[in-house]
């Protein structure tokens, strides 16, 4: 289980309390999304999630403080960080992951940085001792694919969808092709993303990959209430959904 939480989101310095509380409800790795102003990879949920955490004054420097807080509060889950290129390349790719490794992060996902233009990033992850997660979509083609796996540490992150992140109804099968594809070329985990809200949404995912990635309706529960409850509130979700971990799907 891989829950998705936009840091510094609804309100500044809340991030440490939401990833305590997902964590003790059966994560087992969590992303922190970094916020970025032109954000095209994501759906309306997280866009807007991303827009309060800027207007709150998040930037990839407080996005560091914020896992470092969370380490010293003994959380030691393994952490992911994903942004967009412009924010790494601000600071520079060396600073950045150096930065990232010294604040606790473990890996680091581009999302709108394709596998063939990576090797700078992998370069500068590599020095770092940091994990580059590479992001597969169903349109991706076998040789992006092989690319893609042979530098890859941590686990390969498949797209559930074509278009944008986003709670949705049902889990296209085109994305069981796509794991089965990585998995010829790779045995580290594969983790599904984009479109996965329900435990039944999981359950599926369970037949064919390792992990599950969740993040908008994550998103959703924490913005439908009082913020103070907002931890709460995420925790509980996450509970609802580990059952799909371990339980499989029976055909109708």
């Amino acid at each position: 289980m891989v829950p998705y939480v936009t840091i510094d989101f609804p309100t500044p310095g809340i991030t440490k309390d939401i990833v305590r509380s997902i964590t003790e409800a059966g994560a087992d790795v969590i992303e922190l999304g970094m916020p970025f102003s032109d954000p095209l990879g994501d759906g309306p949920t997280i866009q807007a999630s991303g827009h309060k955490a800027l207007e709150n004054g998040v930037t990839p420097t407080t996005c560091m403080d914020t896992v470092k807080e969370i380490r010293k509060a003994g959380i030691d889950i393994p952490i992911v960080i994903m942004g967009y290129y412009n924010n790494i390349l601000s600071m520079g790719l060396d600073e950045f992951c150096s930065n990232a490794h010294d604040a606790g992060v473990d890996g680091i996902i581009a999302a709108d940085l394709p596998a063939a233009e990576a090797d700078p990033l992998l370069d500068a992850v590599d020095r770092a001792g940091l994990a580059l997660i590479p992001l597969l979509a169903l349109t991706s083609t076998e040789r992006a694919i092989e690319h893609a796996c042979k530098r890859a540490r941590g686990f390969i992150y498949c797209i559930s969808v074509i278009g944008v992140t986003g709670a949705r109804a049902s889990m296209s099968e085109r994305v069981k092709i796509l794991a089965d594809n990585v998995r010829r070329f790779t045995d580290l985990p594969i983790g599904i993303g984009f479109g996965i809200s329900t435990a039944d949404h999981v359950a599926n995912v369970a037949e064919y990959a390792d992990g599950a990635v969740v993040g908008s309706e994550l998103i959703n529960r924490i913005a439908c209430g009082d913020v103070v409850d907002a931890p709460k509130r995420a925790g509980t979700f996450i509970r609802s959904l580990i059952p799909g971990t371990t339980r499989k799907v029976v055909a109708n």
